[in-house]
């Protein structure tokens, strides 16, 4: 038989602030009940008093078993226990307690926080290897593997169409992540300036090139989800001679159709407009891509959503495992690039945390403004930094064990710390951790500060063990390009 919890509770006068350390959890049901609750238990369960988070409460053989965590030492009382017990545990330990003789049945403990000892490794200081992750604009690149945007029509009705093949990037299959598109024309001479417009939703970039030199770049702005701009292009293209125009869109995602009727979520991402002076729109002919089989996506664990059109993402060398033993060594992105480009980093490292605590990690990129100092379009090498009131224009992506957790847009931000739970982090064993790095002006820029793994609060928790995220590792992939 339990007591009258709620009369006890009424003459202690609780405030709301205090109230909020009271919990009633419902006891186990029985096989009949199932996942249901026992209506034999709904006033039959004690009222416990604990600090910061109560999880489970079970009675059996005279004694409470309690669950939960536990950030500080922390007072428990239990209310309107029944007359026979004696004995208290939280999250398995015993705990010595005292009994409050009055109606209520109470009987009151302390379960004492114990501090953890443990260290993080210093990203700054780990092995890193780098790749360039940018070969399509290369001379010897060949894009024979990459979808034709051949589409004369769209079912995409939300924009005017105004290109002769459409260029939405959904058309084709590629729903997600960074695009890449490849436009082919043979010059005569009279190409002065290109006129691009592309979508990619708030907070999205583009960039351009023309064959291998960098034309420009639109770095961003939170509120603008589409841009378009007349970039000048070199004057002295060969007449005669064939060009590659590749565009890089970062695509952030689809919109939310939270306005009735306006069909948001079917805007486009991708190139929507071009212009090439001196030419028909008809003279360019264009190829695009997005992650590795679009729709029929490669990572099947990690979902559709993980992976965009990155060549280091399309060749999976964001997983585990990657072949980065004959990449170049690096310090990682705060090394950066001394101009315009993208660089894929990766690195491994073990963790040894502590069973029985919630230690939320956290990947911090500092909220520097520094960019290189060179003229170089691609050097990997270090370099010193300057000041500048505008922040350096770089896009980064955050991979852990593979997922895809977090992307920094360092010139809009305003998230630069990414929280990475355990299960997808390795808390007792190997942990591969990879960014991307995506420069968007000539004078180069890196992760000023560098990157850095950081603990939150630390919590001491009855949730148990925490079962990984399916990690499978790289394998070489069928038809990368």
């Amino acid at each position: 038989m339990l007591f009258n919890r709620d009369e006890c509770l009424l003459t202690r006068n609780i405030d709301r602030n205090s109230a909020y350390n009271y919990w009633v959890v419902d006891l186990p049901s029985d096989d009949t009940f199932g996942n249901y609750t026992n209506p034999s238990h709904l006033t039959s369960a004690p009222i416990v008093r604990t600090d910061y988070l109560l999880r489970t409460v079970e009675i059996s053989n005279g004694c409470v078993h309690l669950t939960g965590d536990l950030n500080a030492t922390s007072s428990v009382e239990v209310i309107g226990a029944p007359h026979n017990v004696r004995e208290l545990t939280f999250n398995g330990k015993n705990l010595a307690v005292s009994h409050n003789e009055t109606s209520t049945g109470s009987i009151t403990a302390t379960a004492e926080f114990v501090t953890p000892e443990f260290s993080l490794p210093d990203l700054s200081k780990a092995d890193w290897k780098v790749i360039d992750s940018l070969p399509e604009i290369k001379s010897s690149y060949d894009d024979a593997a990459w979808t034709l945007a051949d589409h004369t029509t769209t079912n995409n009705t939300v924009l005017n169409f105004t290109t002769p093949t459409s260029l939405y990037a959904s058309d084709y299959g590629y729903h997600t992540g960074i695009l890449l598109y490849r436009g082919h024309f043979k010059a005569n001479g009279k190409e002065s300036t290109i006129y691009l417009g592309t979508y990619g939703g708030a907070a999205f970039g583009h960039t351009i090139y023309l064959n291998s030199t960098y034309i420009g770049s639109f770095t961003g702005e939170d509120v603008l989800p589409t841009y378009n701009q007349t970039y000048s292009l070199p004057n002295n293209l060969t007449t005669g001679a064939e060009y590659v125009i590749t565009v890089i869109v970062d695509n952030n995602s689809l919109n939310e159709n939270y306005v009735i009727g306006e069909d948001q979520m079917k805007l486009p991402r991708g190139v929507i407009d071009y212009d090439l002076a001196g030419h028909p729109k008809s003279d360019v002919t264009w190829k695009l891509t997005g992650n590795l089989g679009g729709e029929d996506y490669a990572d099947t664990a990690r979902g559709p959503l993980n992976e965009g059109g990155l060549y280091a993402e399309r060749a999976g060398y964001h997983l585990p495992d990657a072949p980065t033993s004959d990449w170049e060594s690096s310090a990682g992105p705060q090394e950066g690039l001394t101009g315009p480009g993208i660089a894929f980093y990766s690195t491994t490292f073990d963790l040894d945390l502590p069973v029985g605590y919630d230690i939320p990690l956290s990947l911090s990129f500092s909220n520097g403004t520094a960019a290189a100092n060179s003229t170089s379009p691609s050097s990997y090498s270090s370099s010193s930094s300057t000041n500048s009131s505008t922040p350096a224009a770089y896009r980064c992506q955050l991979f852990v064990n593979g997922y895809q957790f977090g992307k920094y847009v360092h010139n809009v931000g305003p998230q630069d710390v990414f929280p990475v739970p355990e299960g997808i982090w390795n808390f007792r064993g190997s942990n591969t951790v990879a960014v991307s790095l995506w420069v968007q002006e000539e004078k180069g820029a890196k992760v000023e500060g560098g990157l850095t793994l950081v603990a939150g609060p630390v919590v001491q928790s009855g949730f148990g063990a925490i079962e990984a995220a399916p990690q499978p590792g790289w394998v070489e992939r069928e038809g990368v390009y």
